[in-house]
C-alpha cells in the first residue's frame, strides 16, 4: 500500500518551535519531533514542554472521542531521539533539584502511557536513553529494518542510569536479564534484536513505511505484549538475588565500584524492588537523583562532549566523499586499517611487496567482519571489497592512500616520490608513522604540502582515536579531508601538529618511561599496574608496555630521547624479550595474560602511588599544550582519554589538574575560616 500522504488536510491545532503537531481526518494526531537549529532531537526542557501540550490535546480528543490515536514520529532524517539534553543537567546541584525536574517529566511519561486511546511510536534512526523510555512510555512501537536503527541506554558511559522509568518499563517488555544487560553495558542493539528481546514490537522496511504502519496500529489498537510469564518470573526471589550477584560479578570485571558507581546502584535497585513495578518505579528516582550530581557523572559528560569536539575537528561540506581506500604495508597495522576501513563500507585495495603477506592480513579480518556483519552475505560483500593489491594498481584510483610500512625515512621518502605522480588529484596522500616528522617525509616530493600524517593507534579496531598530523608544509585542505576520512569510518580525528611523538605518544612515553625507571629501582611491577589501576587507568604501565610491545618502546623512546642505552628495557629488547606478541617482556605471557603474583597492597597506599604515577601524564599534557601539539586544553584531555584510556571519569589530565588545585583551595577556605 501506499504511503500516507504529507498532504492530508488536517487541523492544526498547536503552534510550537520543537514539534509539528496536528490531527488528520480520521482523528490520529501525528506528533512529528523535529527539534528547531538543531541535527538530532533531544529531550530539553523546551520540547517537553511542547509534549505535554500535545499530549493535553490528546487527553482532551480521547475524552470527546474526536481523536483516535496519537504517533511519535521524527522529522529529523537520520534519527529519531538521542535521548535527553545533557547540557541541562550541569545546571542542577543539588538531589532536591534533580528530582524536582523528574517528577515533571515522569507524570508527562506516565500520562502518555495512561491515554484511552493507542499510543505508537515510528522508530528509525538512533532511539537512545531518555528518546527509548519515551518510546516505551508509548503502547507500541514500530522500527526501521534499516542499519542505521540502533536502540540502546548508553547513560551507564554518563555516570548515571534511565530516570524517566526506562528500568521498570524495559525489564517489563524484556525481562529482567536482557534489559538489566542492555542498561548495565550501554550497548547500541539493532531494530531486529530489539523486536526479538521485546523493546520493539514490528518492523517494516523503510522510514516511509513509518506513518501507514503507525495508521494501521492505531485503527487496528495493537499494544505491545509484556514479557511472558518465565521471564516475568526472575524478577521473583530468589531468581532475582542469583541474577542480582551475577550481574555484580560481571561488572566488577569491567569497573571499580568507586570508580564507576551507576552500574552497581542499578543492581542494588533491580535486587531490592525489581519484584514491585511500581516500588522500583518510585526508587529509581532515588537511586538516580545521586548519581547526576556526582564528579564521575559530571566528568563522563565532559568526556562524551569531548567526543563531540573531536567530531567537529572535521569540517562539514567540505564536497568531497572517501568511498576507495589504498593501503600500503599488510604487515599488522596495515591490513587492520584496511579490514576497519572495509567495515565501515568502503573499497580497500591492499599493497605489499609479499603476496603471502597480503593474503595473511587479509584473512585476519574475518574475525573483524565476522562481529560487524551478522549476514553470510554482509560478510561476502566485506570480503569483496577487500582486494589484494601487489602491483598498487588501485592507488591511481584511491580517494585515500595510506602508508604504513617500515619506520625507515629513506624507504618512506622514496615510496612516497613514485606515488606522487600515480594517484589522481584531490586524493588524500597520508602516512600511518608514529615518530617521524612529516616534514621529513615530505622533503622529495614536488609538492609537499599534499602529505599528511593518520596516525592509527593499535588494535586497530578498539582505539576510538586517529591523529591527523599537520606538517608544517602541509596544506590545510589535506588535513581537513584527512579528518573528514576519519569520522567517514568511525572513528575521532585529532589534529596535532608533527612534533616527535605527535600528540598521545609524546604525553604516554614519559609516564611509561618513569614506570619502567622504577622497576628499575626495585619496586614490584605488579604493585605499579595495581596502582594505575587504582587511579583508573585500563591497564598499569607495565603491562602496557608489555602489550605495545617493548620493541616499539624502545623505538618511541629514542626518538623521544626517554630510553637510555643499557636500561632493562633495551635489555629485554636485546633478548628478544619483547612483551606479549614474543611469550615474554616485563611478564611471561600465558594465553594472552601476563602471569601476575597474587599480592595485595594498602588500599591508601595504591592510592597515593596511583596519583604519583600519573604526574609525568599531567606534566607532559601541560607542555604538550604550551607547545600548540593541539589547539586547545580540551583537545589535550580529548587525546589522552580516547587515545591513552586515561581515566575518564577523571575527565583528562589538565582537568583533573584544575580539580585538584580547586578542591585545595576549597579546603584551605574552610580551614581558614575554621
Amino acid at each position: 500500500m501506499a504511503e500516507i500522504s504529507e498532504d492530508v488536510p488536517a487541523k492544526q491545532p498547536l503552534q510550537s518551535r520543537d514539534w509539528h503537531f496536528s490531527v488528520d481526518q480520521e482523528g490520529i494526531g501525528w506528533a512529528i519531533f523535529d527539534r528547531e537549529g538543531q541535527s538530532a532531537n533531544a529531550l530539553g526542557t523546551r520540547p517537553l514542554e511542547e509534549l505535554s501540550a500535545i499530549v493535553d490535546w490528546a487527553e482532551e480528543g480521547a475524552r470527546h472521542r474526536t481523536m483516535t490515536g496519537l504517533v511519535i514520529l521524527s522529522g529529523k532524517e537520520k534519527g529519531f531521539i538521542v535521548g535527553a539534553d545533557i547540557n541541562e543537567f550541569d545546571g542542577f546541584t543539588t538531589e532536591a533539584q534533580v528530582i524536582e525536574r523528574l517528577r515533571l517529566v515522569l507524570a508527562l511519561f506516565d500520562r502518555i502511557e495512561k491515554l484511552s486511546i493507542p499510543v505508537v511510536a515510528g522508530i528509525h534512526g538512533v532511539c537512545v536513553g531518555g528518546g527509548l523510555e519515551l518510546a516505551l512510555a508509548c503502547h507500541y512501537r514500530i522500527a526501521t529494518r534499516d542499519d542505521s536503527t540502533r536502540v540502546g541506554f548508553p547513560e551507564v558511559k554518563l555516570g548515571i542510569f534511565p530516570g524517566w522509568h526506562g528500568t521498570a518499563r524495559s525489564i517489563r517488555q524484556a525481562g529482567p536479564i536482557a534489559a538489566m544487560e542492555a542498561m548495565l553495558t550501554g550497548r547500541m542493539i539493532r531494530a531486529s534484536s530489539a523486536r526479538a528481546m521485546g523493546l520493539i514490537d514490528e518492523l517494516v522496511a523503510s522510514r516511509g513505511s513509518l506513518r501507514w504502519a503507525a495508521r494501521k496500529a492505531v485503527l487496528r489498537k495493537r499494544k505491545a505484549k509484556p514479557a511472558g510469564l518465565a521471564k516475568s518470573l526472575l524478577t521473583k526471589w530468589p531468581a532475582r538475588t542469583l541474577l542480582a550477584k551475577k550481574m555484580r560479578d560481571a561488572t566488577r570485571k569491567k569497573a571499580r565500584e568507586d570508580h564507576y558507581p551507576a552500574p552497581y546502584r542499578l543492581i542494588d535497585l533491580f535486587e531490592l524492588h525489581g519484584a514491585d513495578r511500581e516500588a522500583l518505579k518510585a526508587a529509581e528516582t532515588r537511586y538516580f537523583a545521586p548519581l547526576l550530581i556526582s564528579d564521575q557523572s559530571r566528568n563522563l559528560r565532559r568526556v562524551f562532549r569531548l567526543s563531540e569536539l573531536l567530531k567537529n575537528q572535521a569540517p562539514k561540506g567540505l564536497g568531497w566523499k572517501p568511498l576507495r581506500v589504498h593501503v600500503i604495508g599488510a604487515g599488522t597495522m596495515g591490513a587492520d586499517i584496511a579490514g576497519w576501513c572495509v567495515a565501515s563500507g568502503m573499497e580497500v585495495t591492499l599493497q605489499d611487496l609479499s603476496p603471502e603477506v597480503i593474503e595473511k592480513g587479509i584473512k585476519a579480518q574475518g574475525k573483524l567482519f565476522s562481529k560487524k556483519f551478522k549476514t553470510k552475505a554482509q560478510k561476502a560483500a566485506a570480503k569483496a571489497r577487500l582486494i589484494a593489491d601487489p602491483t598498487g594498481v588501485g592507488a591511481a584510483h584511491a580517494d585515500v592512500i595510506i602508508e604504513a610500512i617500515v619506520e625507515r625515512l629513506d624507504v618512506k621518502q622514496k615510496l612516497f616520490a613514485e606515488l606522487e605522480d600515480k594517484i589522481k588529484p584531490g586524493a588524500v596522500l597520508a602516512t600511518n608513522t608514529s615518530s617521524l616528522e612529516i616534514e621529513a617525509i615530505a622533503a622529495p616530493l614536488k609538492d609537499p604540502g599534499r602529505l599528511i600524517g593518520i596516525h592509527f593507534f593499535n588494535p586497530v579496531a578498539l582505539m576510538p582515536l586517529v591523529e591527523v598530523v599537520r606538517g608544517a608544509q602541509s596544506r590545510e585542505e589535506e588535513v581537513n579531508k584527512g579528518a573528514a576520512f576519519i569520522t567517514a569510518i568511525g572513528k575521532f580525528p585529532l589534529i596535532a601538529k608533527s612534533v616527535p611523538g605527535f600528540l598521545v605518544n609524546r604525553i604516554l612515553a614519559p609516564y611509561m618511561m618513569a614506570a619502567m625507571a622504577r622497576l628499575e629501582k626495585g619496586e614490584e611491577k605488579e604493585k605499579i599496574d595495581e596502582a594505575a589501576r587504582t587511579f583508573g587507568m585500563p591497564m598499569g604501565p607495565i603491562e602496557l608496555a608489555d602489550t605495545v610491545g617493548l620493541d616499539v618502546c624502545a623505538h618511541v623512546g629514542r626518538i623521544l630521547g626517554l630510553s637510555p642505552e643499557g636500561s632493562l628495557l633495551q635489555r629485554l629488547v636485546d633478548q628478544g624479550k619483547l612483551g606479549k606478541k614474543a611469550g615474554e617482556g616485563f611478564y611471561v605471557w600465558k594465553d594472552g595474560k601476563p602471569e601476575k603474583s597474587e599480592k595485595t597492597y594498602d588500599a591508601a597506599d595504591l592510592e597515593r602511588f596511583g596519583r604519583e604515577l600519573v604526574d609525568p601524564i599531567i606534566s607532559e599534557a601541560e607542555r604538550a599544550l604550551a607547545d600548540g601539539v593541539v589547539a586547545s586544553a580540551d583537545l589535550v584531555d580529548a587525546g589522552v582519554i580516547f587515545g591513552t584510556g586515561f581515566a575518564p571519569f577523571r575527565g583528562g589530565p589538565l582537568h583533573f589538574k584544575a580539580s585538584e588545585q580547586a578542591t585545595a583551595v576549597e579546603a584551605h577556605k574552610r580551614t581558614a575560616a575554621e
